[in-house]
């Protein structure tokens, strides 16, 4: 053998040592064992080693390549992808809000902020700036990363929708830990948060189609979801999921992430009315169509759920799709003002009224370029 062969296989062999050094790192996670295992491999959405979707759902589209993606990527990146200007932003005070308000306040992407019939609610933060494994990529639109942890009053109840890196990130959540009460989140996901230090004894795990009573008055019910998860390189190890909240006033559809199917029409059927939809519209793609809902299946969906009002998330943070950074609610509101739906438009940090119909909002994004 060549002394050049040897230097290659060197190299490859430093890579592969390299790479399972990297991923030993807490923010990976774990993967479920034990007591925990046991209840997954008893989930009816559990078959063959992963969890299922309900209908099959390849991650790509049917007539996608690998080499269809990475020449995208690369040669066909769209040049609005990210904004120029800095994101408009406000600042609520969440440490001091007054215990009667019943808010919503949003953080950019998928997280945000609910204090609801005094109960203060946390879904999916992501406020370290990031939402991948590299700190220096997946980095946050300028302007839209004001809040910190320290920013985060006491929580009553976190959702973790699924263990993606833009909707489960490890530095938040080690941050936080001292301050949340009840964490929920799909079958398997716990494993995460208890590898970082979460009290098994907080963490509520669902499979979909459980309801949990929280408190009295509030309950959640787990609800399916067309999508996916896993933080490293086997996928689909906890459970991706949305969920219905139901408070002693309010009833709200925490979609999490996931593409079009039949679920969304027997959530409405089941729970329906819902006062507030909150569903995922941004960073979609043809070539992923299955997973993330395309523009013009958002109305579809708000329907589907017999839903009053609508608050779209999932944009405005991060560059992960391929669309102009302002397509999602520019498509949004022309849609929705066609099909006559209220949406929510507020800008990061500004607080939703929730029990306010009448509340008016800008089309911020319109002064961005």
């Amino acid at each position: 053998m060549s002394r050049k062969m040897y230097i290659i296989i060197g190299l490859i062999i430093l890579i592969i040592l390299s790479a399972v050094v990297f991923m030993k790192q807490p923010k990976f996670g774990k993967l479920p064992k034990g007591v925990r295992f046991e209840r997954i491999k008893k989930s009816p959405n559990y078959r063959n080693g992963s969890f299922q979707t309900q209908s099959p759902t390849p991650i790509m589209s049917e007539d996608v390549s690998y080499f269809t993606l990475f020449k995208e990527s690369l040669f066909e990146r769209n040049k609005r992808i990210s904004p120029v200007d800095e994101i408009p932003s406000v600042k609520t005070d969440l440490l001091n809000l007054d215990k009667d308000r019943d808010v919503l306040v949003w953080f950019g992407h998928s997280s945000y902020f609910m204090q609801i019939d005094g109960k203060k609610i946390l879904v999916d933060p992501v406020l370290s700036g990031y939402a991948s494994p590299f700190s220096f990529s997946v980095k946050a639109f300028k302007g839209t990363n004001n809040y910190t942890t320290d920013d985060i009053p006491e929580i009553d109840y976190l959702f973790i929708s699924h263990d993606h890196w833009d909707h489960l990130d490890y530095e938040t959540i080690l941050k936080l830990k001292s301050k949340i009460k009840k964490v929920i989140s799909g079958l398997g996901t716990g494993a995460h948060l208890e590898h970082w230090g979460y009290n098994e004894e907080n963490i509520f795990e669902m499979d979909w189609n459980e309801q949990i009573v929280l408190d009295t008055g509030f309950a959640v019910n787990a609800v399916p979801a067309r999508h996916f998860s896993g933080r490293g390189l086997k996928r689909n190890q906890s459970l991706w999921t949305a969920f219905v909240l139901q408070t002693p006033t309010i009833k709200i559809f925490i979609g999490g992430d996931g593409g079009y199917d039949k679920h969304f029409s027997e959530i409405g059927k089941i729970f329906g009315p819902i006062d507030l939809a909150i569903i995922e519209n941004g960073q979609y793609n043809k070539n992923w169509k299955h997973v993330h809902l395309m523009p013009d299946e958002i109305v579809k969906t708000v329907k589907d759920l017999n839903a009053k009002r609508l608050f779209t998330v999932h944009s405005s943070k991060f560059a992960l799709g391929n669309h102009a950074w302002d397509e999602p609610l520019i498509k949004v509101s022309a849609n929705c003002r066609e099909a006559n739906i209220p949406l929510i438009t507020p800008m990061i940090g500004e607080a939703v009224n929730l029990k306010d119909s009448m509340q008016k909002f800008s089309e911020w994004w319109q002064n961005v370029n």
